[in-house]
């Protein structure tokens, strides 16, 4: 029978990162998911798990009544939380939704460049389950399920190379994909489209322009994009 410590041992063990070029592989898939229109209407959906779990922790952590989250079948989702509707939890729970995909991408190239392939897996399972006690529609519940089957089968029935490769995937889809849903916000913006967005609630409770909070979420993805790729990327590049 295994211990705590037999688990925790098959957790924390380290893997060798597949060769460069299977890296680049991954990354060119990314891109080509996040960029094609069709397969990024399938796919946004994960990014939007993201960005609400996002605005649920910074909820959590900032001690203000969560009331539960909503995912949508048009890729749109909401948190709905209680407390004070103006003050630094509110303002920082705004935050958190759009730069969320992008920090757990940073986050995730950080394990993967450590070899923690197995615990990075485990973690995104832990976070799903968390999640669905939180989750208040249907379709939202069978997103999580969903998506929380396919990484368990993953992580328990998938070789080390195909967890290794799906991993890296994952990664920079999380990377490339939180760039996308703020230029899309700008687009909506400039039409008129998003008077109760992210950026221009953001924009009532500090008086600072909706644009202003546009920009800086594209920093910190744009950031975390340069900081994964470091990480993820060797360089100089070999190919041997």
């Amino acid at each position: 029978m295994e211990t705590l410590s037999d688990v925790w041992g098959h957790l924390t063990t380290t893997r060798d990162a597949p060769p460069t070029w299977a890296i680049l592989v991954t990354a060119l898939a990314g891109l080509v998911v996040v960029g094609s229109s069709s397969s990024w209407r399938l796919s946004r959906g994960l990014i939007t798990i993201a960005h609400e779990g996002g605005h649920a922790l910074v909820a959590v952590l900032t001690r203000r009544k969560l009331q539960g989250i909503r995912l949508h079948s048009d890729t749109s989702g909401v948190t709905l939380t209680r407390g004070r509707p103006t003050g630094p939890g509110m303002i920082l729970t705004a935050l958190a939704g759009y730069v969320t995909p992008s920090l757990l991408g940073l986050g995730g190239a950080w394990m993967i460049a450590e070899g923690y392939v197995t615990l990075l897996l485990w973690a995104v399972l832990v976070l799903l389950a968390c999640m669905l006690l939180l989750i208040r529609n249907l379709f939202g519940v069978v997103s999580l399920l969903v998506t929380g089957g396919a990484v368990f089968a993953l992580s328990w029935f998938a070789p080390d190379e195909a967890q290794g490769i799906c991993a890296y995937l994952a990664v920079w889809f999380l990377l490339l994909g939180g760039i996308r849903p703020i230029m899309e916000l700008q687009q909506k913006r400039r039409r008129g489209r998003a008077p109760d967005s992210d950026a221009d609630q953001l924009a009532r409770l500090t008086l600072l322009p909706g644009g202003f909070y546009v920009f800086f979420f594209l920093l910190v993805a744009v950031a975390s994009l340069a900081g994964g790729t470091v990480l993820l990327v060797p360089f100089p590049l070999t190919f041997g």
